[in-house]
Order: structure tokens, then sequence, then C-alpha cells
């Protein structure tokens, strides 16, 4: 495959993200089709169909992209306090995409194989997450703690029973605990 053709795909790959992003956010998940996005980027289906593989697919990628950019955890302050610090600033940023907050709980727990490659990269963004704010020594049972706790509030959020700020603020409480638990 020639340079010239890579960097053709790349950028194929690249409209079509911006324009999944921009179709969520204007018609929701639910309405979203991948022959609407492949239009607004100004392909054909069959084009669009060789990048994604399903609207779970989409959603994943724009999830893990967007949660990628999300700046890590500071090294300041406590153990708790940095790991407090990281769950605010990771429920922050899913936070700013509500469209995509809404589409990605029910994307990721289905069963699509590129979905399932997505979830395990986006846990394991959450594990080294959570790795870096608790430092060096902390046993492997906290760190487990962590991300179930993690996962579960993110579970609850996704299905409405509280918001991601309110996440934030109950985690808090649970951070210490089981911070303090070391």
């Amino acid at each position: 495959m020639s340079s010239a053709t890579s960097t053709r795909q790349a950028e194929t790959a690249e409209r079509l993200f911006a324009a999944g992003l921009e179709e969520l956010r204007e018609v929701g998940h639910e309405a979203l089709t991948i022959r609407a996005v492949a239009a607004r980027a100004g392909v054909s289906s069959a084009t669009a169909y060789t990048y994604l593989a399903s609207k779970s697919h989409l959603f994943a990628e724009l999830f893990w992209r967007h949660l990628t950019e999300a700046p890590g955890p500071t090294t300041a302050g406590s153990r708790a306090e940095r790991v407090q610090e990281t769950v605010r600033g990771l429920t922050t940023r899913i936070a700013e995409e509500p469209a995509l907050a809404a589409a990605v709980t029910p994307a990721l727990l289905g069963s699509d194989a590129d979905v399932e490659r997505l979830r395990l990269r986006i846990g394991a963004e959450f594990a080294a997450r959570f790795e870096a704010a608790l430092g060096d020594g902390a046993e492997a049972a906290v760190r487990e703690a962590l991300l179930l706790a993690f996962s579960g509030a993110l579970l609850q959020a996704g299905m409405g029973l509280m918001t991601y700020d309110e996440m934030a603020d109950r985690l808090a409480a649970v951070v210490a605990v089981i911070v303090g638990m070391e």
C-alpha cells in the first residue's frame, strides 16, 4: 500500500468520525444511521462500512478518541486526592459530550467484535489512569476496587440513575474509603 493510499484512508476515517460525531449530536444515537454519516462525510455507504462495522462500533471509537484526549492525572496531593481528581477529570470529560455519553453505554454492552476490542482499550485506559494516580506501592485489590466502583458508577450514570457530576461527587467518598483501606 502506498503512502498516498494510507494517507487517503486516514483522511477518510477522520472524515467519517467527525461526521459521526456531528450526526450523533444532531439526531441522537437511536436515529443515527451509518448511511447518514457516510453522506455527511461525502463517502459511499459501502466505504463507510469498510471503516465502521456498526453504529456501536462508531460510538465506541468516538468515545475512545474523546477519552484519550483528556488530560492525565496530576502528581500533586495525597493518593486519595489524585484518584478523586482522576475520577472527576474522567467524568467531566464524558459529560462534555452528552450525546456520546448516552450512546456509548448500550454500545459497549454489545457483542460486536470491533466494540469488544475498543471496550478492552477503554478499560485499559481507565486502569492506566488509576494506576498513575495511585502511584507506586498500591495494592492490586485497591486498584481492582477502584475500577469496579468506577465502572459500576459509569453504568448507573449511563442508565440515567445519576448524572456524571453526581457520579464524581459520590465516588469521591468511595475513593477515600477504598484508598484508606490500604
